[in-house]
């Protein structure tokens, strides 16, 4: 069985994915995919994780968890999409010890070894610093950035270091990653990317992110255009989205507003700058995809 693990991260798509997957649940069902609602797995997922971080699991823990996890037979079963943006770690906890989800290796590794006789992949939603931190800190109790940074400098943070570590602990996991900034663009593609299906085919709601960022005009207008050019190929369609992007995008949804004690402009900038250079180091990671307009 494929076990495909969403783990967010943290205020990245609040569980939009995971609804997008669940719209297109009864159709992909007959290719033998399975999306089960999350309650009936993420307790679960980490209670289970929790119980054997110190050992083994037992022969009989996989047939267990799936037993609980499936409403069908497990037998018809060839894809498991699973979305648990707080796997790693509760958002307060995000920067434990001044490291990006400091039990990402060890709580994945348990995973790995429960799942053993699956094939794992991991898919992971990335953020620019500047925004995911102001973010993080709204999610969790702590009342001033320091708190939550546990000794980390923002500007030595990068996404890459997280993923060199998992691919270090578990080197036979493919991993997806893309930057939430694109997820206007690429939604479509990241649902069926999880879903394992082709990148051309029709689903439902792959321009759900779209229409949320730009005005409703704009999205008259591109509908309207893609059925005067239903064949488009998909990258000339995301070239025609980040064009209607640009001249329709609703400033409230597009901009955010930073309000950080000692971030001024220059300073968001810089932490911006060194995002843009992450994302070329993960692009060029072997056995990682970023997914790009």
């Amino acid at each position: 069985m494929q076990v495909i693990l969403h783990l967010g991260v943290h205020c990245t798509d609040e569980d939009r994915l995971l609804k997008g997957l669940l719209r297109n649940a009864d159709s992909w069902r007959h290719a033998g995919v399975a999306i089960p609602g999350p309650s009936r797995y993420r307790r679960l997922l980490s209670e289970a994780v929790n119980s054997i971080a110190s050992g083994r699991p037992t022969p009989e823990a996989r047939e267990i968890l799936i037993d609980s996890i499936l409403s069908e037979d497990p037998e018809d079963v060839k894809r498991l999409v699973l979305s648990h943006r707080n796997f790693l770690s509760v958002p307060k906890l995000a920067l434990q010890d001044g490291l990006l989800y400091r039990l990402a290796e060890r709580r994945l590794g348990t995973l790995r070894e429960l799942f053993a006789e699956d094939h794992l992949e991991l898919h992971i939603g990335l953020r620019d610093f500047a925004t995911w931190l102001p973010a993080l800190l709204a999610e969790s109790p702590d009342e001033h950035l320091g708190a939550l940074l546990h000794g980390a400098d923002p500007m030595h943070l990068r996404w890459s270091s997280l993923l060199r570590r998992i691919r270090a602990a578990l080197p036979d996991v493919p991993i997806t990653a893309w930057a939430n900034e694109d997820t206007p663009l690429i939604w479509g593609q990241l649902l069926r990317r999880m879903g394992g299906q082709p990148l051309d085919r029709k689903i439902t709601g792959a321009f759900d992110m779209l229409a949320a960022v730009i005005a409703p005009e704009g999205m008259r207008r591109f509908r309207a255009f893609l059925k005067e050019n239903p064949d488009l190929p998909e990258p000339q369609k995301r070239k025609v989205m980040a064009a209607f992007m640009d001249k329709y995008a609703l400033d409230e949804a597009v901009e955010e507003e930073l309000d950080l004690p000692g971030w001024d402009g220059a300073y968001v900038d810089m932490l911006s700058e060194l995002y843009d250079e992450d994302l070329e180091v993960i692009a060029a990671m072997d056995q990682v995809t970023l997914v790009l307009p």
